[in-house]
């Protein structure tokens, strides 16, 4: 009698599967997406780098293959304008075969020293400034330029004009420069929460 309970209890487990809301799941990049060539709709490709559990059970085995499209991207601007990649999630595929349609929302990239970071509210990543690296730029130029400066005039006065003339060059250098674009590389890792339970049925 207890046998013919046993395939009941599973079919009606397998009905309650579900992602819990608050689940958070880390998910790889299997192809490469930047700002760069990027257009609103191109496919992105994603696996389960984690399994997903519910009470204990793995209802998403690791490996699972998610996919997501490119909601909007904006290349970074010469002036001004950082770059932006917006990736709405929107299926997981398990390993039998089966798809189901969820939307995580992005809370954290593997960013390693790129300087890009997610903006929760948006569910976009974004790069960081480069300020830093302008004003590097800038003071290299200035040197450079105060040293050749100097060696042609044998005085303070060239070496002044020189340092004048290089930071010019710089800032135009910085200006002129786009910033870095947002790149997400195979192999990348995301890490992404569920604000709703998801069922899996």
């Amino acid at each position: 009698m207890k046998l013919l309970w046993l395939p009941l209890l599973l079919a009606a487990s397998a009905c309650a599967a579900e992602i819990p809301r608050g689940t958070h799941v880390l998910l790889r990049m299997v192809n490469s997406v930047n700002t760069r060539t990027a257009r609103e709709g191109d496919y992105v490709y994603l696996r389960t780098a984690t399994p997903i559990l519910s009470e204990g059970a793995i209802v998403v085995p690791a490996e699972s293959y998610v996919q997501g499209v490119v909601s909007r991207s904006r290349q970074s601007g010469r002036v001004s304008g950082r770059a932006e990649l917006g990736i709405r999630l929107e299926t997981v595929t398990l390993p039998a075969g089966k798809s189901f349609r969820f939307a995580p929302r992005l809370a954290s990239v593997d960013a390693g020293d790129t300087g890009q970071q997610v903006d929760a509210r948006e569910s976009a990543i974004k790069q960081g400034g480069t300020k830093e690296q302008d004003l590097q730029r800038i003071a290299i130029t200035a040197g450079t330029g105060a040293a050749i400066g100097g060696l042609a005039d044998h005085s303070w006065k060239g070496a002044g004009i020189g340092a004048a003339a290089g930071s010019a060059v710089g800032i135009a250098t910085a200006l002129l420069t786009r910033g870095r674009e947002v790149e997400l590389r195979q192999g990348m890792t995301l890490d992404v929460v569920f604000d709703r339970t998801v069922p899996l049925e």
